[in-house]
C-alpha cells in the first residue's frame, strides 16, 4: 500500500507546477492549463484523504466529482472566453488583453 505522504507530495508538486504555470506564463491557454493542474491536485488530495481516513463513506468521492465538474465548467467557459477574445483582438497573450481599457 502506498503511504499517504506520497500522494500528498505528488499533489503538492502538481499544485506548485500549476501555480508556476499561472504566474509565469503569458499565454491565456497556458494559464487555464495551470488552473486545471491545480484543480487536479485538489482532487488527488480529496481522494487520498478519503481513502486513508474513511473509505466506507463516499463523501470524499462526492467532493472530488464536484471539483471535477467545476474544473470542466471552468475549462469550457475559459476556452469560450479565450476564443471570443482571440476573434476580437487576434491575440491570447494575457498582457495584451485589456478589454476594460479603451
Amino acid at each position: 500500500m502506498i503511504p499517504l505522504a506520497w500522494y500528498l507530495t505528488f499533489a503538492a508538486a502538481l499544485f506548485c507546477l500549476g501555480l508556476y504555470a499561472v504566474l509565469a506564463r503569458q499565454n491565456a491557454v497556458a494559464i487555464l492549463m495551470g488552473i486545471e493542474l491545480m484543480l487536479n491536485a485538489v482532487i488527488v488530495n480529496l481522494i487520498a484523504f478519503w481513502r486513508y481516513n474513511e473509505p466506507e463513506n463516499v463523501s470524499g468521492q462526492a467532493f472530488a466529482i464536484i471539483v471535477f465538474a467545476v474544473a470542466a465548467a471552468e475549462a469550457a467557459v475559459g476556452l469560450a472566453l479565450i476564443i471570443s477574445i482571440y476573434r476580437r483582438r487576434e491575440t491570447v497573450m494575457a498582457e495584451e488583453i485589456d478589454m476594460m481599457k479603451w
